[in-house]
Formats: structure tokens, sequence, C-alpha cells
């Protein structure tokens, strides 16, 4: 979408850095909030569909009148006899456009929010990994797809969509989100917020929400605050790859046209970025796939943290009461126990299998951390790096560590939110459920150290810019190698943090008791639990 979608309002450059610093903004005040209000939401139709399907419709309402910005302001002015031309109705586009930029990145914060905390709501503890997985694998196949739409004439296919790629890419992207919304919020039905009793604390305002952030993130369960740790310097490494690899792809690539070239005109400079910026797409279309590959065959690779629980009292045979209601299936399975069928025996082979796939000592954990040195290796690989060839390769080997990316951290959070929460399902606590232990706020707050390392990293790459960017059409700009390579610096420290994140973790207990048949896992979690609290 980027400097594309909006280039014709011809914004300075000043003005569209407040333009893009919208998306680390909402998600470091947005997610939070929504996850506190879903945390304390009692309607009937559950506590994150509200969430979901007004940030959905939001979200897409947004995209239409960013795709129609020209159209609507222009007619809605011109009713009153405004030029369409002059210099009032390009400033009322440029607000127009910025406003509703900043709607849609809080729409987005919205959905976002609503959906991970319903993955985390509804998937048992041994299925947060595989259930994050997927989350991982449908979000590579939508990057695919968006890396695949520049090679495609949209609006010869789509006629009627709109005349403009960006239209079209707006108006399949607002159906499809609706349209999946609605079908998950139909189909997965949730539990009724009401049976919970009233919510720990009131939706709160301004002020309070602050206070309630603050008080959420010093009272962090252990490993979600640990994670939190990693993600802040994950996140600032990832900021310059993600914004500036087309543009050091690019540069690579336009390196012997402006050396041979001194006295380039401008638009033969910017007829030159176009076929560089098409290399760096194709660059992104690699890394795309393997990202998603990645996604696909790393859970099998990697040993799962958790493993489905055995059924209670395997060996005891089933007795069926005349006077329990029940199906005429369940009785005669009550008293003529079924064969295993061939699908229950294919099941147990192809589980068999899979398990020989595993690298036994590679855990997700450890994946993680591979993954973090594997990016800042690549990142200072740039030093020997040349032509857009390699660099496309280089992009291609980034993938792998941006899947574990998309998966490792979720999975880690859900799961402890997962199995903290079903323990104070089942009375395991003697205490109320306090905030700090639900899922929406533990995401937003995972969130927030998300997107606030991107603002420094931003404050970081302006200062790089500031030093060593040359001007435009000048070869052998190393100005953003130089951001990368900060990025695989922050991506130690990342790693660092990681080495400390436990491999698993056991049932916590929030009433400073060892439960019976605790292990002394257990009671380290209880420690680091009561240490994060007193921090």
């Amino acid at each position: 979408m980027g400097d594309g979608a909006i280039k014709w309002l011809c914004m300075s450059k000043s003005l569209l850095a407040f333009v893009w610093i919208a998306g680390p903004l909402s998600g470091t005040l947005v997610q939070p909030y929504v996850g506190i209000r879903s945390d304390n939401c009692r309607s009937p139709w559950g506590k994150r569909v509200p969430f979901m399907l007004a940030g959905a419709f939001a979200t897409a309402i947004s995209l239409l009148c960013l795709a129609w910005t020209r159209e609507i302001v222009h007619g809605f002015l011109g009713l009153f006899g405004a030029d369409p031309e002059s210099h009032g109705v390009k400033v009322c586009s440029i607000i127009f456009a910025i406003a509703f930029v900043y709607i849609l990145d809080f729409a987005i914060n919205t959905v976002q929010a609503g959906i991970r905390a319903f993955i985390v709501d509804y998937a048992p503890t041994h299925q947060q990994e595989d259930a994050n997985s997927w989350a991982g694998r449908i979000t590579g196949i939508g990057n695919i797809l968006g890396y695949l739409s520049g090679y495609v004439n949209l609006p010869d296919i789509f006629p009627w969509l709109g005349n403009t790629q960006f239209k079209v890419l707006c108006v399949i992207a607002s159906v499809s989100l609706c349209g999946t919304v609605v079908i998950t919020s139909l189909y997965i039905r949730e539990r009724d917020p009401r049976l919970e009793g009233p919510p720990s604390e009131a939706n709160p305002g301004i002020l309070s929400f602050f206070r309630q952030v603050l008080n959420s993130i010093r009272r962090l369960p252990p490993q979600s605050r640990k994670v939190c740790e990693v993600q802040f310097f994950n996140w600032m490494g990832w900021f310059g790859f993600l914004f500036y690899v087309t543009t050091w792809i690019g540069q690579l690539h336009v390196n012997p046209y402006f050396a041979s070239h001194p006295d380039l005109t401008p638009a033969e400079i910017d007829e030159a970025w176009e076929d560089a910026t098409r290399v760096g797409t194709f660059a992104l279309l690699i890394f795309a796939i393997t990202s998603f590959t990645s996604n696909m065959l790393l859970p099998f690779l990697v040993v799962p943290s958790y493993r489905a629980p055995p059924p209670k009292n395997p060996s005891t045979p089933l007795h069926h009461t005349p006077g329990t209601p029940g199906t005429i299936s369940a009785s005669i399975t009550s008293f003529f126990p079924p064969a295993p069928s061939p699908s229950a025996t294919l099941h147990a082979r192809l589980t068999r299998l899979l398990g020989l796939c595993q690298i036994r000592w590679l855990t997700l954990r450890r994946a993680w951390l591979l993954s973090h040195i594997l990016f800042a290796l690549c990142m200072a690989s740039t030093f020997f790096i040349s032509t857009p060839t390699q660099a496309t390769v280089l992009t291609g080997i980034v993938g792998l560590p941006w899947a574990l990316s998309l998966w490792a951290p979720f999975a880690l959070i859900s799961a402890e939110i997962s199995k903290r929460d079903s323990e104070a399902r089942r009375g395991g606590w003697n205490s109320e459920n306090k905030p700090e232990d639900q899922a929406g706020v533990i995401l937003g707050l995972h969130n927030v150290a998300v997107a606030a390392p991107q603002i420094v990293a931003t404050l970081v790459s302006s200062a790089i810019f500031k030093l060593a960017q040359k001007q435009r059409g000048e070869p052998y700009d190393t100005s953003v190698g130089w951001v990368l390579r900060f990025g695989g610096i922050a991506a130690l420290v990342a790693a660092v943090f990681t080495w400390r994140i436990r491999e698993d973790v056991e049932p916590v207990k929030g009433n400073g008791r060892k439960r019976e048949g605790g292990t002394g896992e257990e009671e380290r979690g209880l420690r680091d639990h009561q240490d994060g609290e007193t921090a």
C-alpha cells in the first residue's frame, strides 16, 4: 500500500513520516486498550467477536475511503463549487487521507487484538503452538498473494472493482477480511462471558487505562515478561529490514548505472529507481515464499513444548445407566466397545512418522534463539554483498528467521496464558481471575513490546541516514546497509534474552501453595511469578 498509494497527494517527507508513525503508535496504544476492554466484555456474543467484527468492518471502510480519497473529497467539495485543482482541495485531500490512515491503523490493531486473543481462548494448551503456526502460515499466504499482485494488472482483470491497482487491492482485501471474520464468528461460538460473573475491574477511562497498563506490566507472568523483553530487541532489528530491504537491493541494482552515468536528469533517475524497485519486490516475493515454506515445515521438526493430556482412567470400562439421558450410539458403545477404525490406525501411523521427523534437541525456544543468530549473521554479511542476485538470495534466507518471529513468541505466550487460564477454571487458584492473567491485556502488552521498538528504530535509522546518506542519483550509497547491520546487533541482544526463557512452563499457582502432586518445575514457575510481582 505504502508510498505508492498516496504519492499523488504530493506530501513532504516530514508529513509522510507523521503518517507512517501511525502504525507503531496505534500498536502501542490501541491493542492494550482493546485487550482490556475485551477481557471485561460481557456481551452475549462473546468477549472477542464484537471487537473482531467492529475492527474488520472499520478496516474495510477505511481502506475503501483511502482508495477513493480523490473522488470522495472532490465530489463533496464540488457540491460547493470548489475547483478540484485548487490548493484548498489538495490540502483537504491530504487531511482526509491522513485521518483515514490513522483510523485504518487503529481498526487493524482492533481486529488483530481480537483474533490473537480468540486463538488463545479456544485452543488448548498443547495446541497453542499448532494454532499459532497456522496463523503464521495464513499470514505467509497473504504475503505471497500481495507480492504477486505487484506483477499482475488487476484493473484489466477486475475492471468493475476500480481503475487503479490500489483500488482493486483494497476491495479484495476488504471483502476477504470481512468474509473470513464473519465465517469465523459464526462457526466458532464463544463461551458466554456472562457466566464468568462481573469483570474484575470496570472498563477504564484514559487515566485509569494507563494506570492499569503500568500495573499489568509490573505483574506480567514470568514467561510472557521474558518474551516481551526479547520482542523489544527482536523488532528493533526487524524494523530496518522490513522497511528498507527493497531500497538496499535497489541501490545495489542502480550502482553500476549511476557510476557510469554521473549526469542523469531527475526523470532518468526516477526511471532507474522504478526498475530497481521491481527487483526489490521480486526479492520480497522470494522472502515470502521462503517464510511460508518454513512455517509449513518447522512445526514438524520442532519438539512440541506441551503434549496432549492422556485420557482420564483409560482402562476404566464405560457403564451405561438406564436413567441417564444419552444417545443410542452412546448406549451401544457402552455395551459393545468399538474396534479400532482404519482412520484411527492411519492417524497413529502418521503420528509416529511425524515423530521421527522431529529433531529431539530442537525445542521452540532453541529454534527461536538460532533464528536470531541466523538473522544477525545475514545482516553482517551485507558487508560482502555487491550484486542484486546475492542480495535476493540473502533475503530468501532471512525468510526462515522471519517465520519463527511470526510463530515462536505468540506460541510461547499463548501456551502460558492458556495453561494459567485452565488452572483457574478448574479452581486451582484461590483468588479472583486477575487482569494480568487474561489473554487480552497480556497480548496487548506484547504488542507494545513489538510496536515501541519500531519508534526507537525509526529514530536510529534517521540518525544513520543523516550521517551516511548520499545525494539521490549518486552510486554506492551504504546508509541502508548500516541500518540493516544495526538490526543485526539488536538481534544478538534478542538472542541473549531468548537464552533466559525457560524451555517449559509448568502450571503456576496464584495462591502461593504447591499443588498436590506438583513438581519442582512448578515451584520454580511460582517463584518466578512472585519475583515478577515484586519487581
